[in-house]
C-alpha cells in the first residue's frame, strides 16, 4: 500500500486531522534547507495498551536538539507527549 492511499488520523498542526488532508506547503525551510530534527519514538503492544518507550526521554531530546539548532517548537513538550499518547490510543 502506498502512502497516499493510508486511512486514518494524523497528528498535524497541533490537531488530528485526516491523513490524506494533512499537506506540507512545497516552499517549506525544512524541504529546501534540510534543516529539522527527528526523534524516533516507539510504541508497543503491552498487556495494558499501547506504551511508548521512554516517552518523556524523546520527547526532551527532541527538544534539546531543536534548542542545538534555534529551532522554536511551537508545542510544550506536554502537549507533544499528550499527542503522542492520543494517537497511540487510536
Amino acid at each position: 500500500m502506498s502512502l497516499s492511499d493510508k486511512e486514518g488520523l494524523i497528528w498535524f498542526d497541533g490537531k488530528l486531522v485526516d491523513w490524506k488532508k494533512a499537506q506540507t506547503h512545497v516552499l517549506t525551510y525544512t524541504l529546501h534547507y534540510g534543516l529539522g530534527v527527528f526523534e524516533g519514538v516507539r510504541a508497543y503492544s503491552t498487556p495494558r495498551g499501547t506504551c511508548i518507550f521512554r516517552l518523556h526521554d524523546h520527547t526532551e531530546r527532541l527538544f534539546k536538539s531543536a534548542d542545538a539548532i534555534g529551532m522554536k517548537i511551537p508545542f510544550s513538550q506536554e502537549e507533544l507527549n499528550n499527542a503522542q499518547a492520543e494517537v497511540v490510543s487510536l
